[in-house]
């Protein structure tokens, strides 16, 4: 068996190189590739997700897993986690046609270049006939997976293994009734916030030089990643050694570029600190997008937006930007980069209003997928989604349904992960509290470090070994995801922010 076991982790690292030269040209698209070569380009990332698809769901991987999977081995080892991890993604390939992952690879590509000029232009007409196309792949890949009860659960499961959209629901049921009240009594005291310091000229190459201090003292390693600017900030790795990040930058607003650098910096050291043995294997990554965005979402609020973090680094910030924060109070800035407003972009999105961007985008992809909105409607549903969760019409197509780049990439199903990722943010920190107790008063000295190596202890150095819920249960204690935590950080925070 011991040789079944080294025939199969060479054929997965094979495979996973290729996935690997996938993801560099993919990055290369967003990052640095001229418009001129977007056919091209889609055309070889199309011939390589093809081959490693088919190399993957051959019958002689089939065969491999099938052996191994009859061995009766400790459940946490490596070994059999691999095996365990492989039957599983096997099992779901199988049921996509080669041809379909290629028609996907290539239209997918396409659509995030069709997707950047619509943006650019503000003009959805422009994306409106490849989304209806990527519409279109989605549910025959939904079909083709199969599914019990909603054709979004087939789809969710990629992003978030085991979740059904039922269960989403419900969540989401809960959130709604603690949040908009509070967003309401928020509202009706919005005076007493005023952040309009941050809507100054602040000089875009000093943003980015502050914005990498903070990103190298959390832990992100530059030796192993880079930053670059992007349309849409995102994380991508091509190794344990190799993870980038992208953000991008404003020079008439302070905030969306420290906070997506942070936020994409919570990603990129989840994927730095998988254990170095699981390196090429298909371990070698997060497990899910939820707790991917349980990283994520609490480096950039929980420790980036609180008042211990400023307190180390607001006086080097005044030292970046003397003419723009010198008679500004720390207490003041807090208040300004935690100003609740409902606003029309979900990345620039404050805490407590940023669920409902989640909401509004979880809603429409199931209607999308039913049949029941066309895509020539998206705009309009969006708009009246838009004024029902946040009271805005967005102006135009860029600051409304094209704002963000994921259905352009063939993403539908991804979106939820984002407020699981709130929830299991605060269900983490929790317990990490407990463990840590005077987290808050290291983070007013500027360090990070204890945090970070409980992160890589709990979750990280497992990359995809346990599912999420496993992960929550080793870690907390519960069975699953539960919103609490989430619901009495934000209301705790908020009221006394807003004197309510």
């Amino acid at each position: 068996m011991e040789q079944k076991l080294d025939t199969l982790k060479a054929k997965l690292k094979e495979i996973k190189n290729i996935n690997d030269a996938v993801a560099v040209l993919s990055w290369d698209q967003q990052v640095f590739m001229p418009s001129g070569g977007a056919t091209a380009r889609a055309e070889q990332l199309a011939t390589l997700s093809k081959l490693a698809h088919e190399m993957f769901i051959s019958d002689e991987v089939g065969e491999l897993l099938s052996d191994l999977s009859e061995v009766n081995s400790d459940y946490d080892s490596d070994a059999a986690s691999m095996v365990r991890v492989a039957c599983r993604d096997y099992e779901k390939a199988r049921k996509l046609p080669p041809d379909l992952v290629e028609e996907m690879s290539r239209t997918f590509s396409l659509g995030q270049q069709t997707w950047m000029k619509a943006r650019a232009e503000k003009d959805f007409s422009q994306f409106q006939e490849i989304l209806e196309k990527i519409v279109d792949l989605n549910i025959q890949m939904a079909e083709a997976y199969g599914y019990d009860e909603s054709i979004y659960d087939a789809l969710l499961d990629q992003y978030e293994p085991e979740m059904k959209t039922e269960h989403v629901a419900k969540v989401f049921a809960e959130l709604k009734t603690e949040l908009v009240p509070l967003v309401q009594a928020i509202v009706e005291n919005k005076d007493v916030v005023d952040n309009s310091i941050l809507k100054q000229e602040y000089d875009e190459t000093t943003q980015w030089g502050f914005g990498l201090i903070p990103l190298q003292a959390i832990g992100y390693d530059m030796r192993r990643g880079r930053q670059d600017k992007s349309a849409h900030p995102f994380t991508i790795s091509f190794s344990v050694n190799d993870v980038r990040i992208t953000t991008r930058v404003y020079k008439d607003q302070f905030g969306p570029a420290l906070f997506g650098t942070l936020h994409e910096g919570g990603h990129a050291l989840y994927e730095q600190n998988v254990a170095p043995e699981l390196e090429g294997t298909i371990l070698a990554s997060g497990t899910s997008l939820g707790i991917h965005e349980s990283q994520s979402r609490l480096w950039e609020n929980v420790v980036g937006r609180s008042k211990s973090f400023w307190q180390f680094y607001y006086p080097n910030l005044q030292k970046f930007f003397p003419n723009q924060l010198k008679d500004v109070s720390l207490d003041s800035f807090y208040q300004a980069i935690n100003k609740v407003k409902p606003d029309f972009i979900r990345v620039e999105a404050d805490e407590v209003t940023y669920n409902l961007h989640i909401f509004l985008r979880f809603e429409l992809e199931q209607e999308l997928l039913t049949k029941r909105l066309k895509v020539a409607d998206l705009p309009d549903a969006w708009n009246a989604k838009m004024e029902e969760y946040l009271g805005l019409t967005p102006p135009d197509d860029a600051m409304g349904v094209l704002q963000d780049i994921h259905w352009s990439g063939g993403s539908i199903g991804y979106f939820p992960t984002y407020t699981l990722g709130n929830i299991l943010s605060l269900q983490f920190y929790n317990q990490i509290l407990q463990d840590i107790p005077d987290l808050p008063e290291q983070f007013a000295r500027g360090e990070f470090e204890a945090l970070l190596d409980w992160f890589r202890e709990k979750i990280h150095r497992h990359g995809r070994k346990f599912t999420a819920n496993e992960l929550i249960n080793r870690v907390t204690g519960a069975k699953s995801i539960e919103a609490g935590p989430y619901l009495s950080y934000v209301k705790e925070k908020y009221s006394e922010i807003y004197k309510l």
